[in-house]
C-alpha cells in the first residue's frame, strides 16, 4: 500500500503550475484531499478551477508539480487513475444522438462493466439522478438540466472512488439544484468528491472543506464555517430598541469594542441599532444588560456570521485595492 493511501489521502497536490502562451493558468498549487471528504473549488471564473480538475483527471499535463490520486501519479499512471475517477467537465460532452439508457451502458462497458453488473449499475444510476421517465429519449432532445443528469450518471456508473464535477448544478432550477445537493451530499463517507462552484451558496451547504482560488493561486482552505471566522470584522448585530435617541447614541460611541455602528429609525417609535464588533466579541449579551438597566424597551436581538462571499470579498480586496494605488 502506498504512503498516502495509508495516511488516507485520495488526492495529493504539489507545487501544480499550468501555463499556457503568455498566461499562468495555476501557480504552485498544493492540497490535500482525505478519503470520503467533499471538497469544493470556489471562485470566479478564470480562477483555475477547470484546468485544475482537468490535470486532475488526466484530461490536461501540467507544466511542472506533482499529483497523486489514490497513491497513483497522473501523469506516468494516467491509465490506473482513470479507472479510479469519474469526471464530469464543465461542457458535458455527450452523444446526443443516443438515447438515455444506451448511452449508460454504453459508457458503463468503456468503463469495464459487462453484463448483469453493467444493467444494475446503469438502473440504480438513472434512479439516482431522476432519469428514469426519460431513458428512452434521445439525449439532444433533453433540456440542459436533463443533460446535466446524465453527465452525472455518467460520471457515477462504474462506482468511482474519485468524482469529480465541474459546475454540476450549471443550467439546473431551483428544484433540481436541491436534488444534486442531496445527491453530492449522499456520496460522501463511501466516496471523494471534488466538486467547481463559482456559487458561492453552493459549496457552503454541500462540502466538508472548501479550497478557495484566485488568479490561479489558492487564498485558503479550510471548513465553510471556519472560513467565516478569516475576516477581520466580527459578526454583525442589530437590535431593535425603544430608547431615547440621544441617549443611546451617547451609549453606542462609548461602546469599545464596536468598529462602528448606524442607527435608524424603525416601525413605530423603536430604533434600529446595526453594530459590527471586534473579532471575538459578541455584542448580544451587553446589549441585552443595557436594556434592561436603562429600561429600554428590546423587540429584537440577531447576530449574522460572514457569509463565504463577505469572505472572499475580504481575502481579494487588499490586492484590489493595492492595485488601485
Amino acid at each position: 500500500m502506498s504512503e498516502q493511501a495509508e495516511n488516507g489521502l485520495m488526492i495529493e497536490v504539489n507545487n501544480l503550475t499550468k501555463r499556457y502562451a503568455g498566461h499562468t493558468a495555476i501557480s504552485r498549487l498544493s492540497f490535500q484531499v482525505r478519503r470520503g471528504e467533499i471538497v469544493g473549488l470556489l471562485g470566479p471564473n478564470g480562477a483555475g478551477k477547470s484546468t485544475t480538475m482537468r490535470i486532475l483527471a488526466c484530461y490536461m499535463p501540467a507544466t511542472s508539480g506533482s499529483a497523486r490520486i489514490a497513491g497513483l501519479d497522473v501523469f506516468s499512471q494516467s491509465m490506473e487513475v482513470r479507472r479510479r475517477i469519474g469526471y464530469m467537465p464543465e461542457n458535458n460532452p455527450l452523444h446526443t444522438d443516443m438515447r438515455v439508457q444506451d448511452y449508460l451502458k454504453f459508457r458503463a462497458r468503456l468503463k469495464g462493466l459487462h453484463g448483469t453488473r453493467n444493467r444494475e449499475r446503469v438502473s440504480l444510476v438513472m434512479d439516482q439522478c431522476g432519469l428514469g421517465e426519460v431513458n428512452r429519449k434521445i439525449i439532444g432532445q433533453l433540456s440542459m438540466g436533463y443533460r446535466q443528469r446524465v453527465g452525472l450518471a455518467d460520471a457515477l456508473v462504474h462506482e468511482p472512488d474519485l468524482i469529480i464535477l465541474d459546475e454540476p448544478t450549471l443550467g439546473l432550477d431551483p428544484n433540481q439544484i436541491r436534488q444534486v445537493r442531496q445527491l453530492i451530499k449522499s456520496l460522501g463517507g463511501t466516496h471523494t468528491v471534488l466538486i467547481s462552484t463559482h456559487i458561492l451558496p453552493e459549496v457552503e451547504m454541500t462540502c466538508d472543506q472548501v479550497l478557495i482560488l484566485h488568479e490561479g493561486r489558492i487564498l485558503a482552505s479550510d471548513s465553510p464555517h471556519n472560513l467565516q471566522s478569516i475576516p477581520n470584522e466580527g459578526s454583525q448585530v442589530v437590535a431593535e430598541l425603544l430608547a431615547p435617541a440621544t441617549e443611546l447614541a451617547e451609549w453606542c460611541a462609548s461602546l469599545p469594542d464596536v468598529l462602528h455602528y448606524d442607527i435608524s429609525t424603525s416601525e413605530g417609535d423603536y430604533l434600529r441599532c446595526n453594530f459590527t464588533a471586534r473579532a471575538g466579541v459578541d455584542l448580544r449579551p451587553i446589549v441585552y444588560e443595557a436594556a434592561r438597566s436603562n429600561d429600554w424597551k428590546l423587540r429584537e436581538l440577531t447576530r449574522s456570521q460572514p457569509s463565504l462571499e463577505d469572505v472572499f470579498v475580504h481575502m481579494t480586496r487588499p490586492k484590489i485595492d493595492e492595485e488601485e494605488r
